[in-house]
């Protein structure tokens, strides 16, 4: 089930997209389809699930039996369950209580829903933790991936929580500090970012509130990087991505030599990620396209991928070759591969013996230039059209 946030449009985890590269927000809706739930999604949500049920204990919201009917059915009924799962979380909710106990008689609120639209149209969110006292606000985030470490410092997604947070709390509290903390236990890794509220106040005054206008109306500069094109959904289509690495690609004048000096290849290399990256996510995009929706692209076609044959059932592989005479098929713990099979056995007798349970998968769809020999196959949109 979808979280509010990700209904909105300026959404707060979205905000290094849409903060930065303030038209995409426009030109990228076309491209913004449903998107499925992924397993690290799915699996993250379960972990916050679990945070959440334990920390609601902790913090006295729930009674013991309640935790342990609500912990009995997590464990038989979340696919993502395990022991080392359990020990992450527990991970994360030891570091929250440990940050609670520093504070004299805090207020804590678990997965509190933020409304920060005073600056950014109908812009809310929902924050894990937050944790208040008379003048300090500190908001915690579970960040359950294993990915790569994420930063708290200048983190436009939990300022914008900070900001929501402060707008719903700031009558019952006199905050002068906001501490932001992300926790990420299968790394090992937190960090902690610390403003004044009057910076805090200044940032959505002066940055946030007049970028979300821009976003809004699909206007401003477009503004390619890494973080702001990571999430967008026409990252393979953007013009403005592309030129800024076909300029990286073809800046160097080679005119006055034949080698590139070692500066230039140094140079070469930082942008070798980048440039790397948008030309998978084009590849995906035309493969999808081309595949799903029958989209021709001039010079290009779809074939059937390359494939290696299999057996279908080892063992009863492995009881056919050894009845007719033949012992050394195995590898440590598993067969030979068919190739070596067939070099032992001959092929006439390999084909006799094996082949009724060898099957060649037909092979992943992939976009090859048109001069390749192998036949093109037909979209899954152009072959209902075709039965129809």
């Amino acid at each position: 089930m979808a979280t509010p946030e990700e209904h909105a449009i300026l959404s707060a985890s979205s905000s290094s997209r849409w903060l930065h590269c303030t038209p995409s927000v426009v030109f990228a809706a076309p491209y913004d389809k449903e998107r499925k739930d992924t397993t690290f999604t799915a699996e993250g949500t379960a972990a916050h699930a679990l945070a959440e049920l334990k920390l609601s204990f902790d913090t006295g919201k729930i009674t013991k039996r309640k935790l342990n009917a609500q912990l009995k059915k997590f464990k038989a009924e979340n696919e993502y369950y395990s022991t080392s799962f359990e020990e992450f979380v527990d991970d994360y909710v030891g570091f929250v209580n440990e940050t609670v106990a520093t504070y004299d008689h805090p207020e804590v609120e678990l997965e509190q829903r933020v409304n920060f639209s005073d600056w950014v149209p109908d812009g809310y969110g929902t924050s894990d933790v937050v944790i208040m006292t008379d003048s300090i606000l500190h908001i915690v985030d579970l960040k359950f991936g294993k990915g790569v470490p994420v930063s708290a410092v200048e983190n436009t997604q939990l300022m914008l929580y900070a900001l929501g947070t402060y707008y719903e709390f700031n009558m019952a509290y006199d905050f002068d500090t906001v501490r932001m903390t992300i926790h990420q236990p299968r790394l090992y890794d937190t960090s902690t970012y610390e403003l004044s509220v009057e910076e805090l106040l200044d940032w959505a005054e002066t940055f946030v509130k007049p970028r979300a206008e821009l976003a809004m109306a699909g206007e401003g500069d477009y503004a390619p990087s890494d973080k702001a094109c990571q999430w967008c959904p026409a990252k393979a289509v953007c013009k403005a991505r592309a030129d800024k690495n076909l300029q990286n690609a073809i800046k160097y004048d080679f005119a006055d030599s034949n080698e590139l000096e070692t500066e230039a290849i140094s140079d070469v290399l930082s942008q070798a990620k980048e440039i790397k990256k948008w030309l998978e996510d084009v590849e995906e995009y035309a493969l999808v396209q081309a595949r799903d929706e029958g989209k021709h692209f001039p010079g290009w076609k779809l074939v059937a991928g390359r494939s290696n044959r299999k057996i279908t059932n080892a063992d009863v592989a492995a009881s056919l070759l050894t009845d007719a005479g033949f012992t050394e098929i195995f590898k440590p713990r598993e067969l030979l591969t068919l190739t070596a099979i067939e070099k032992m056995v001959g092929k006439k007798q390999f084909g006799d013996l094996l082949n009724d349970i060898i099957v060649k998968p037909e092979g992943k769809p992939t976009l090859v230039v048109e001069t390749d020999k192998r036949p093109e196959i037909s979209s899954h949109s152009q072959a209902v059209k075709d039965f129809e």
